[in-house]
């Protein structure tokens, strides 16, 4: 997700002031990390320069004056645009793990050894998202959804590649 498009639907549904946006984005879509506010601020700071957000009242804070933003039209089109575009399958052919996998091999190490703790690592965050699924709100049992099935995809890869090691060494050392 990108957060200048997540600025701007949050905008869509009301005009905010920074410090509302970054609670917003931290709320609904920052979990674990949340969204530093220097890159609201900048992130604003382009959505206004590009006419996707203008500033509206502005008022008395703590520190300077509260900015309220505005989304304009192009910004509400571009978030209907962005809403009705089909996200890129993921992963994409090129990934970490195929990486060190035929690094491994080049390097003649064994990469049995970094499948076994990378499935290790996999087993330790899926115990954890399992855990999330049970005690989280609807949320976070989806967000934990999506991340159990990513890593068991990731788990039955390594075992297909475990299963095709020697055509893979062959192949590469050839």
């Amino acid at each position: 997700m990108t957060v200048p498009l997540a600025l701007l639907g949050l905008l869509e549904r009301e005009s905010s002031h920074g410090y509302d946006l970054k609670r917003d984005y931290d709320t609904y879509f920052g979990r674990g990390k949340p969204l530093p506010a220097g890159q609201v601020y900048s992130t604003l700071g382009r959505l206004a320069r590009d006419g996707k957000v203008e500033i509206g009242e502005t008022g008395p804070g703590s520190g300077p004056d509260r900015k309220r933003y505005v989304i304009t039209d192009v910004g509400v089109t571009q978030v209907e645009t962005w809403l009705t575009e089909p996200v890129e399958g993921e992963p994409h052919l090129q990934t970490v793990l195929f990486t060190k996998v035929v690094l491994a091999v080049l390097l003649e190490r064994d990469p049995r050894v970094y499948l076994d703790i990378q499935r290790a690592a996999h087993m330790e965050r899926m115990r954890e998202l399992t855990e999330l699924r049970r005690s989280g709100s609807t949320m976070d049992t989806l967000l934990a959804d999506h991340g159990v099935f990513h890593l068991e995809a990731d788990l039955r890869w390594m075992d297909q590649t475990v299963a095709r090691l020697a055509a893979l060494t062959a192949e590469v050392r050839a």
